[in-house]
């Protein structure tokens, strides 16, 4: 059977909002790619999933793998910088704030969280997987995809962001994501990104659509799994922020059904 999709519009984005001390919080872990779109995670989305899900109550724990990057982008000209390296985990401690532990201390601890989200930004197309290189034939990082996998099998729900549903296209066949929409020729600007739609379906993923301002989520409920566009839409900081809200909202809505 194909997986249940629901579309969730940002309309009330703190009504998860936790009023009693009584109520245990959820523990989420994040899991961050670097800091920056161009290399790494895209910076208003981690943010934006940092203060959604802490307004929401939950108690947040950052990860990422430790290994250097792909490669290093000046992010003022777009260009790679030849002979320079950095690492993920360290890169991703600037948007943690230092409260971050590698990827490897996931993978034993699904029990541990309720729950795992991934932000975009192309390092999750270049650190947590080739996608960025390789397209459809991508292959994963090994210990992303063994704690996706593992929080899967537990039935943990996931959230993904912007590009990184590619991730949950490669571990979870037959999932049902949104990264934006197949654009006409007039909106090809609104959704520079969406080849990245048919290399999911080429792997088996369900994709669901949503269109301008992407203020939506689509919820797979049967894997658990919420996806929203972020900026796979070119859209303004403040729909980007609604987008992440969106997804967060999914999440929580998901959890509370537990």
């Amino acid at each position: 059977l194909l997986s249940s999709c629901k579309r969730i519009k940002v309309t009330k984005l703190y009504s998860q909002t936790f009023s009693s001390t009584s109520i245990m919080p959820f523990k989420i872990a994040v899991v961050l790619s670097g800091s920056g779109v161009y290399d790494g995670a895209e910076i208003t989305e981690s943010t934006a999933t940092l203060i959604h899900l802490s307004r929401g109550g939950a108690e947040i724990q950052c990860f990422a793998p430790d290994k250097p990057q792909m490669h290093v982008v000046n992010h003022l000209t777009g260009e790679p910088v030849e002979g320079e390296t950095r690492n993920v985990l360290q890169e991703s401690a600037r948007i943690a704030r230092g409260k971050i532990l590698p990827l490897k201390d996931l993978l034993d601890a699904t029990d541990d969280y309720d729950a795992l989200v991934f932000p975009g930004g192309f390092g999750a197309a270049k650190n947590l997987c080739d996608f960025g290189v390789k397209g459809a034939e991508m292959s994963m990082d090994p210990d992303t995809e063994k704690v996706i996998q593992s929080f899967h099998t537990a039935k943990k729900v996931l959230g993904f962001s912007c590009i990184s549903p590619i991730l949950a296209a490669k571990c979870l066949p037959g999932v049902k994501i949104t990264m934006g929409k197949v654009p006409s020729e007039e909106e090809k600007e609104l959704f520079p990104w969406a080849d990245a739609i048919g290399a999911a379906r080429a792997m088996g993923a369900k994709h669901e659509e949503t269109d301008k301002p992407c203020n939506v989520a689509c919820v797979d409920e049967e894997n658990k799994v919420v996806t929203c566009a972020a900026y796979m839409y070119a859209g303004k900081p403040f729909e980007i922020y609604d987008s992440i809200g969106a997804m967060t909202d999914g999440i929580f809505g998901l959890l509370k059904k537990e």
